[in-house]
């Protein structure tokens, strides 16, 4: 089932910040070759999946349909929305030259759900009002998917866990006449605390992590008759702790390492939509930027340069 394979490359994805070039947690491994080779290519994995988790999390507009800020008190939306990239599943086995095999490649959705509300008109031509904007990541827990673990003290609504987010939207064109709406926002999503793996089962790696995006956007969009058409651009910052655990082969027991998590990426995104006043049907499509971080470990099919491109498609509620 692919929900199931595809489980351990989002979870491994977040596990570790840009590293020195050698891999420093590796370095007391330098005389036992195949124990550093499995401990780089766990750090090397972590910080080339670490920046597309944060992406599917955060996405590009953070209110799909958005023309600009809901336009005061009484105004609302609520939406449900699917972030998706294309991923290279790793096999997560070394060989001799540092190379891991690609296992497969899928897209990988990201449900939520998120939410504004208005709470200042702004000035004329919407200059200055504001919106509370809110989200909800659905982390589906272990029973529903085997090879996780999530926090048990984490929020739940039934087999789904919830990462929580939060942030504010400022208008400074409200989208009068012929100029389009023009908004800026900033985003903080946590993901709970998960895990993957279990060296006493057999397996060579494990982790437990968490996730923090901050997400910078400006969305400029227009509306026309009854299609919504919009561009933006944006930074994300992505942060968190993980204890990773790797097998060393030559002892055969277990080591952990203990990683701070710290990345950027900018972003840019288009938006198009139906807008049907009440209920909006959008999609949209951006790209994150790619960064040379010199992994060691040569993950087939994947290369960190090129970025990510991602697709997202929704449900838009309001008035």
């Amino acid at each position: 089932m692919r929900v199931r394979r595809l489980a351990p490359i989002l979870l491994l994805a977040v596990l570790a910040a840009p590293l020195a070039a050698q891999n420093p947690e590796c370095a007391a491994l330098s005389n036992a070759q195949n124990a550093r080779q499995n401990c780089d290519a766990a750090v090397d994995l972590t910080r080339a999946y670490h920046p597309i988790a944060g992406l599917l999390v955060s996405g590009g507009n953070p209110l799909l349909g958005s023309q600009s800020t809901m336009g005061g008190l009484g105004h609302f939306a609520l939406s449900l929305r699917a972030n998706a990239a294309s991923v290279v599943i790793p096999a997560l086995s070394v060989d001799g030259s540092n190379n891991v095999a690609q296992s497969d490649k899928l897209l990988a959705p990201v449900p939520l759900v998120e939410g504004a509300l208005g709470l200042f008109k702004g000035l004329r031509s919407g200059l200055l009002s504001l919106d509370l904007l809110a989200s909800a990541q659905l982390v589906p827990n272990e029973k529903v998917v085997d090879e996780i673990r999530v926090d048990p003290d984490a929020p739940r609504v039934g087999p789904v866990s919830l990462g929580i987010g939060y942030g504010a939207r400022i208008g400074l064109l409200g989208g009068d006449g012929a100029l389009p709406g023009v908004a800026v926002s900033l985003m903080r999503r946590s993901v709970p605390q998960v895990g993957f793996g279990d060296l006493a089962a057999g397996d060579d790696l494990a982790a437990d992590l968490n996730l923090h995006a901050t997400s910078l956007r400006v969305v400029a969009a227009k509306r026309f008759a009854v299609l919504t058409v919009g561009a933006g651009a944006g930074w994300s910052k992505y942060t968190g702790d993980v204890t990773a655990t790797f097998r060393n082969n030559d002892t055969g027991l277990p080591e952990t390492i203990a990683l701070r998590l710290d990345q950027s990426r900018t972003v840019i995104f288009a938006d198009a939509g139906l807008d049907f006043k009440v209920l909006k049907i959008v999609g949209e499509i951006g790209h994150q930027s790619g960064r040379d971080q010199h992994l060691i470990t040569n993950f087939q099919g994947f290369d960190d340069t090129k970025g990510t491109t991602f697709y997202s498609a929704g449900l838009r509620f309001g008035f």
